[in-house]
């Protein structure tokens, strides 16, 4: 017998059926209660609601789990790469050594973008935002690659996606060079997906320039940690856009706007920018004291998420990696990282971080390490929309492909003036 939840409408009770999913919270079906009753839920920030089912990513909050298909991330991150987590997320399956291989050569052999799109670049301004240019560009991209935007086609969905995970370091690589004002380093070959998104951000046409296979393997790692995440802001904004039959092109560049806002891509710079503010360990406690002020404006950044209550898996692999970067810099004694861990080790023991469940999340680390790599704060987020690039196609795929989707159209709960009657200009006191 399957399960099923009663609610009472002004008098009027109805059966509402429960889904059940393989592991998590059960999921009362609200699709007929509009229809039963005539009134709608109210669930601001969807926080209580689920807008699709997904056979993708699964998060435990209370816990502190992330998995990619079923594979915890921390296995993931420790002995994979990001282009077998991009086919992971695509087909479902990890591949094998064969299906890995053609994976990896297709990506490859797909980083190149039209030549025309140098000129694209140059109506920009010098100063542009790297994210306003990537918003242009990848939702330009549908006017250069007409033969993979039937999206009724499931090969051009393929090629499509395809594409999008080879193409999108590329230009991101363009944008920063834009912004530097240096010249576009086209893709090589021979070189794997990571590293050949280092060298074409750092080098130079005048000499040679030699991968750094510590920075690689973390930024691969970063990568990976950051390919998906549920149904997140961009996410949703990738599938709303998706459901109205938009190309893949301009629903990613959907996402990547809506990964722009500070509250969702831009977390790790707003972090970053708080360890500099505080700028010394013996400075912690007193920014602490400012952090746990209500009067104080001041808040702790990188700590606490929308989703996990618990010690966000994804930032203890973080923090090995940071670690890594810094000593193969040299800097193992760097200050930002000795404030990190001081204000670490409090949030981990004080009463106030527990209680609040105040857990320091991954953009606490990210920023660190991506700028002990040599990016700007401004790339930051760019590099989070290189590496979910391959979570929204694989999302946006996933929705096109399940025949219960429909186009998304949230209500509302209208609180404007009730029906009134127009009054003529001249009638108006």
């Amino acid at each position: 017998m399957s399960a099923s939840s009663s609610i009472t409408v002004d008098g009027k009770q109805v059966e509402l059926p429960v889904k059940k999913g393989t592991i998590g919270p059960d999921v009362v079906d609200i699709g007929k209660l509009y229809a039963q009753t005539g009134a709608f839920t109210f669930d601001p920030g969807f926080t209580s609601t689920a807008s699709c089912e997904s056979k993708i990513t699964y998060i435990d909050g209370d816990e502190g789990v992330l998995l990619y298909r079923g594979y915890p991330i921390e296995q993931l991150a420790e002995k994979g790469d990001f282009l077998e987590t991009c086919y992971l997320m695509l087909f479902g399956e990890l591949p094998t050594e064969a299906q890995k291989a053609d994976f990896d050569y297709r990506v490859t052999r797909h980083t190149m973008v039209h030549d025309q799109m140098n000129r694209f670049f140059s109506g920009f301004r010098r100063d542009a935002h790297p994210m306003a240019v990537m918003v242009a560009c990848v939702g330009a991209l549908s006017a250069f690659y007409h033969d993979s935007t039937d999206i009724s086609d499931e090969q051009q969905r393929m090629i499509a996606s395809i594409r999008m995970i080879a193409k999108m370091p590329t230009l991101a690589a363009m944008a920063y060079k834009y912004s530097i004002g240096q010249p576009f380093v086209y893709p090589k070959n021979e070189l794997d997906y990571t590293s050949n998104f280092l060298r074409m951000c750092f080098a130079v046409p005048c000499e040679e320039f030699q991968v750094n296979p510590v920075f690689s393997k973390a930024l691969d790692r970063i990568f990976i940690l950051h390919a998906d995440h549920e149904q997140n802001a961009s996410t949703s904004t990738v599938r709303l856009a998706g459901s109205s039959g938009a190309n893949p092109f301009a629903c990613i560049a959907a996402g990547i706007a809506c990964l722009w806002g500070p509250a969702h891509g831009g977390a790790n710079e707003a972090a970053l920018k708080m360890l500099m503010e505080i700028g010394t360990p013996d400075r912690v406690d007193a920014y602490v004291a400012k952090a746990k002020d209500k009067n104080d404006p001041f808040r702790l950044m990188g700590f606490g998420h929308r989703v996990y209550k618990n010690y966000d898996p994804r930032a203890r692999l973080m923090q090995a990696t940071t670690h890594q970067v810094l000593k193969e810099l040299g800097k193992q004694d760097d200050p930002l990282l000795e404030v990190a861990v001081k204000l670490e080790e409090i949030a981990l023991k004080d009463g106030y971080f527990i209680e609040k469940k105040l857990y320091p999340n991954i953009d606490f680390y990210s920023g660190i390490t991506l700028k002990a790599m040599g990016f700007p704060t401004d790339m930051f987020t760019v590099l989070f929309a290189v590496a979910r690039t391959v979570g929204w196609i694989a999302q946006w795929a996933e929705m096109i492909e399940d025949p219960s989707q429909k186009i998304g159209r949230p209500r509302q709960l209208y609180i404007g003036p009730d029906r009134r009657e127009y009054v003529p200009l001249e009638q108006r006191g």
